[in-house]
């Protein structure tokens, strides 16, 4: 296992690193300067390697705390993104300068979930990464927190670096965080907690170990990190989460070094336009099938036909990624529709011969087709 991961990490070409809250800043909420510096030094040295770098940073909102001489971290929206608009100057004004000290060019790219589940924008965000990698400049890439309200929020930042990941075709994301990587159990509650340093696959064990709270500054705890491990090893990245403390851990890791906790990506990744539909939309509606039509999608990998389908929810148009429900309501895929929630609650249940008397016309027969139909 740890000869695949040294042997792994040889060929890595392109690599996500993200840095959470409470790795850039004191308990206070002021920015750890020192930090700061070291983690700039490590990114241009592996960026003089020749290997591709793109940061995803946390910080905007604790450099945003410090400039306005807050006490705590801010509770309501409007405050956060106040602190963020105040912030993301700041952050960027300092990498900026630290990078430019080792004759590296930075840009910053700010994203919102909307830019991730929109197709097209997706697909332009993509272009914009591909082109300044290709200059050789460092992305800067953050949540859009100034603007960003709950609904289009990522939540975290591991999300968004695992989304980043998968956006650019990544080899490698590391998640620099503050403890060493993952435990069975939680190590702050049970001293006899088990370290666990390499993971081929992300079972219910593994989740079930990863429960438990981050940091007060940052908002991922050590779920949050495995969800990201699932986004981005299902495009094929793998994945180290590691104290992002230790002096060196970048060259370290590289250098296959047994540090962190190693995630293998698959070997078998999901085609990008399927992961996109799996983990970048946010389905707007859903229908829900009957037990033959289950078996048919997730035993057959068929097409969504509207005689399998028993009730629809929300309002949704043609082309929209919808979510599909089992009898029990419980999400087992997602696909883009070919009709919109009007039709099909008029023809579902119907054989497809009868959708063109029904509707008047008939672009499909399938409601999804099993090409863009992406089951979990």
């Amino acid at each position: 296992m740890d000869n695949y991961r040294e042997d792994y990490l040889k060929n890595v070409k392109r690599i996500v690193v993200k840095v959470g809250t409470s790795t850039l800043t004191y308990p206070t909420g002021l920015l750890n300067i020192n930090r700061i510096e070291n983690l700039v030094r490590q990114l241009s040295d592996i960026h003089n390697r020749g290997i591709e770098v793109i940061l995803v940073s946390s910080g905007a909102i604790g450099a945003g705390i410090g400039k306005l001489g807050l006490k705590s971290k801010p509770k309501t929206i409007p405050e956060k993104q106040a602190a963020a608009a105040v912030g993301q100057g700041i952050l960027l004004h300092m990498y900026e300068k630290l990078f430019s000290e080792y004759g590296k060019i930075v840009a910053q790219i700010l994203l919102t979930r909307e830019d991730i589940s929109h197709r097209v924008r997706f697909l332009n965000a993509s272009n914009t990464f591909y082109s300044l990698l290709e200059q050789g400049v460092i992305p800067i890439v953050n949540e859009n927190d100034a603007i960003v309200v709950d609904e289009i929020k990522f939540g975290d930042n591991d999300t968004l670096s695992a989304m980043v990941a998968s956006l650019v075709n990544a080899d490698l994301l590391v998640l620099l965080t503050d403890i060493d990587g993952l435990y069975d159990s939680n190590p702050k509650v049970n001293p006899n907690a088990k370290f666990i340093s390499y993971v081929d696959e992300i079972t219910d064990e593994i989740i079930s170990a990863a429960d438990g709270a981050g940091s007060s500054l940052g908002t991922g705890g050590m779920i949050t990190k495995i969800n990201a491990g699932k986004i981005a090893t299902s495009s094929g990245c793998s994945m180290v989460i590691v104290n992002g403390d230790a002096p060196n851990v970048l060259n370290d890791i590289l250098d296959g070094k047994d540090i962190g906790t190693f995630f293998q990506g698959q070997k078998y990744p999901l085609q990008a336009k399927k992961h996109w539909m799996a983990f970048g939309t946010k389905p707007n509606g859903s229908v829900i099938v009957d037990d033959g039509a289950e078996k048919a999608l997730i035993n057959n990998h068929k097409s969504l036909l509207p005689k399998g389908i028993i009730a629809v929810e929300g309002n949704f148009s043609e082309g929209d990624v919808i979510s599909i429900l089992n009898s029990e309501k419980k999400d087992i895929g997602h696909g883009i529709s070919n009709y919109n929630s009007f039709d099909i609650d008029l023809i579902k249940g119907l054989d497809s011969c009868v959708i063109e008397e029904k509707l008047g016309h008939k672009n499909y027969d399938e409601v999804i087709h099993a090409n863009n139909l992406v089951i979990f």
